[in-house]
């Protein structure tokens, strides 16, 4: 039997979308977390330097996309189709865009960062918002499925889902203008096994 470990911090983060994966496909995986204090002797071991890191049977993966993919793939939650797998990477790489374009919000207003968030979160964070989740509305209806790509579920649903859950948990009139993001993020966290997950992992801020 394959044994998969998922190292990374004890936060949500870019490692939770490999964790969700291994629920939704109820595939057992070693979920290591790794305490803060523990990660600058790790630091120098990591290919590039940071977390997650997946471990198949010892060898080692970085990049929480890559991570994503990779998993997708063996677990079938990758599109049905080289077509369909170029468009959820697709998708995949604009939120990565679309991550960065408002990091300097998120920095702040995790604390990570000084600053104003205030002022951030009306010229940073709600223009790059409502321009990615309008670029992203418009997969939700070519798909026609409630789905992001094709008619069944994506590992990118699970990206979108769980940072629109993330944003009505700060925000719960965020989402007006984007009502079929509720309803995106309803129908994925629906699934038996995601809905397992969410309620069993451990709770963090973040």
């Amino acid at each position: 039997m394959v044994h998969y470990k998922l190292s990374y911090f004890p936060i949500r983060g870019a490692g939770e979308i490999a964790r969700q994966i291994f629920a939704y496909a109820g595939q057992e995986f070693e979920d290591n977390r790794i305490p803060k204090e523990e990660w600058p002797a790790i630091k120098p071991s990591t290919p590039f330097g940071q977390l997650p890191l997946l471990e198949v049977d010892g060898k080692v993966l970085a990049q929480s996309h890559a991570i994503s993919r990779y998993l997708a793939r063996q677990f079938g939650i990758n599109g049905k189709s080289a077509w369909e797998e170029a468009q959820v990477n697709a998708v995949a790489d604009q939120y990565k865009d679309y991550l960065n374009e408002v990091r300097p919000y998120f920095m702040v207003k995790m604390g990570f960062a000084e600053g104003d968030a205030e002022a951030l979160a009306k010229d940073v964070f709600l223009p790059g918002f409502k321009k990615n989740y309008a670029f992203f509305a418009n997969f939700l209806k070519s798909s026609g499925s409630g789905y992001l790509v094709g008619d069944s579920l994506t590992w990118v649903d699970l990206l979108l889902a769980q940072h629109t859950a993330d944003l009505l948990a700060a925000d719960g009139s965020l989402l007006n203008e984007f009502p079929q993001f509720k309803a995106h993020q309803e129908k994925v966290h629906s699934n038996a096994n995601i809905k397992k997950w969410l309620e069993t992992r451990p709770v963090t801020p973040f």
